[in-house]
């Protein structure tokens, strides 16, 4: 499958994504991934090997004559966002993601993510190992699990196990930039069992569904006024409390890390308040759709019969408290960095929210540049539901990587991106959670960078590549790991 993707420039980072498309790799699911990669490296002649938690190595020794250059480490990581659009029936841990080539010149997953964040960056770590033209220094490529669900390969590295001095990471989304600092991050974890009670006779049970929102980054993507399914969702249930709502469950989001699209909630309501949500819920649409107009357009809001019977619901307190509770959390962003402007210092993202059988659950992703400011969000959160008698949890905590704006390794890399592009990139800090950070942690020595091609849309099926971007991006980082070797 994906045949069409060999006959694109340059043909062997492209042979590489193929092989990324046609194997599935959720986070989690990597382990069939690594075992080709382990075959490749043997047919090349590389060596390879894992650390404890199943991180990926291949090495390459230097070009002769070039063995007391620097090492060189090529990051990017194995696992790619599972999502999908409504009704499209793609399992990630079986099936192939299907490619297609637009006319305007970019790249895309038909109704799934494309799994370019991080597969490109990947691919062109193989490529530039599989070429026997360039000359370069000691070379590894580190292939890290689970980036997007936890950080959990980047947080698990084994310490002392990578030789080299200099790390480019390969997993940036923007032509014409170079990223040298990143925000850190924690998930809060909420669980509570919440109580209910009998739905009455007198009480009808309705679905309420917000779908149609773009999506995205919930890093990159937060300060674009874009729509949190989350956060809509439950300032309608706050805003039905008025008909006497209780809530029978609730499903939104489904990674702490993507912009919720879609969430659902089912409800019990008394007969005699049917009509009055049905038009409260209709007067809603056209608010919300009037706030997002140029932005994100695509909501639409319905409440209809569930089409089952439901016997249990929360009771109203319980309800009403869960909503408030909701209501009031931090969603988006929370302060803006007055050190780099226009950058997002803190943010949190409502990623997962899910209640059944009175079993609620939400699992939020906390980010700032300043690892204070992550925890005092955390924190905030924690006190926020531990006040209706949640148990709360922060977890897979990360640190941000600090900027190094002299290092020698960016300004060659600015020197070539003048040589050969004819402009200067833009250094940037970028608000999303780059595993250089933690690398940065485990191994203080390393000068880092990180670069990619032109992404869009990532966590999202609208994800997509700019085919162009990526010769682009492929030219520079061959001729920076040659460079690297003089």
């Amino acid at each position: 499958m994906n045949e069409h993707l060999e006959r694109l420039e340059p043909q062997p980072l492209w042979r590489h994504f193929r092989t990324l498309c046609n194997t599935p790799r959720p986070s989690g699911h990597e382990a069939a991934l690594v075992a080709i990669l382990e075959q490749w490296a043997d047919e090349q002649g590389l060596t390879h090997d894992r650390d404890a938690f199943g991180n990926l190595r291949l090495c390459k020794p230097a070009t002769p004559g070039c063995e007391g250059a620097p090492g060189v480490i090529l990051q990017a990581h194995l696992d790619m966002v599972p999502q999908a659009n409504a009704g499209s029936s793609h399992d990630f841990t079986r099936d192939p993601i299907r490619t297609r080539i637009g006319d305007d010149g970019w790249l895309r997953g038909t109704d799934t993510t494309l799994g370019a964040d991080n597969g490109l960056g990947v691919a062109a770590a193989l490529a530039i190992l599989e070429d026997d033209t360039l000359t370069h220094g000691p070379l590894e490529a580190l292939f890290t699990l689970e980036e997007e669900t936890s950080m959990g390969g980047a947080l698990n590295l084994a310490e002392g196990w990578l030789a080299g001095q200099l790390l480019l990471n390969l997993d940036s989304e923007d032509r014409g930039e170079v990223y040298i600092g990143c925000a850190g991050g924690a998930d809060v974890v909420v669980e509570a069992q919440l109580p209910t009670a009998p739905v009455a006779e007198e009480e009808v049970v309705m679905r309420l569904a917000l779908t149609g929102l773009k999506g995205g980054h919930s890093g990159m993507d937060i300060h674009k006024g874009l729509g949190s399914a989350n956060r809509l969702l439950v300032r309608v249930l706050r805003a039905l409390e008025g008909c006497e709502v209780r809530l029978v469950d609730y499903h939104g989001g489904t990674l702490r890390n993507a912009l919720p699209r879609e969430a659902f909630a089912v409800l019990a309501l008394p007969v005699d308040q049917r009509e009055a949500a049905l038009a409260r819920v209709a007067a809603l649409e056209a608010e919300l759709r009037a706030e997002l107009a140029g932005v994100d357009e695509g909501l639409t809001l319905a409440l209809e019969p569930s089409g089952q019977a439901a016997e249990e619901a929360l009771t109203a307190q319980a309800s009403h408290l869960l909503v408030a509770a909701l209501h009031a959390a931090p969603c988006g962003v929370e302060r803006m960095s007055s050190e780099v402007p226009g950058v997002v210092e803190t943010s949190n993202n409502l990623g997962v929210v899910n209640l059944e059988a009175g079993r609620f659950y939400l699992c939020a992703l906390v980010r700032s540049l300043r690892d204070s400011a992550t925890a005092d969000l955390a924190e905030r959160l924690k006190a926020l539901f531990e006040l209706i008698g949640a148990r709360v949890r922060v977890e897979n905590a990360y640190p941000g990587w600090t900027p190094q704006p002299d290092s020698e390794l960016l300004g060659r890399f600015c020197r070539l991106h003048r040589e050969r592009l004819g402009s200067d990139p833009a250094v940037k800090v970028i608000h999303a959670g780059l595993e250089c950070g933690i690398l940065g942690g485990k191994y203080p020595h390393l000068e880092m960078i990180s670069f990619g091609p032109l992404i869009r849309g990532a966590h999202s099926p609208d994800e997509r590549v700019e085919i162009a971007s990526v010769a682009e991006f492929w030219d520079l980082l061959r001729a920076l790991v040659g460079d690297l070797a003089r």
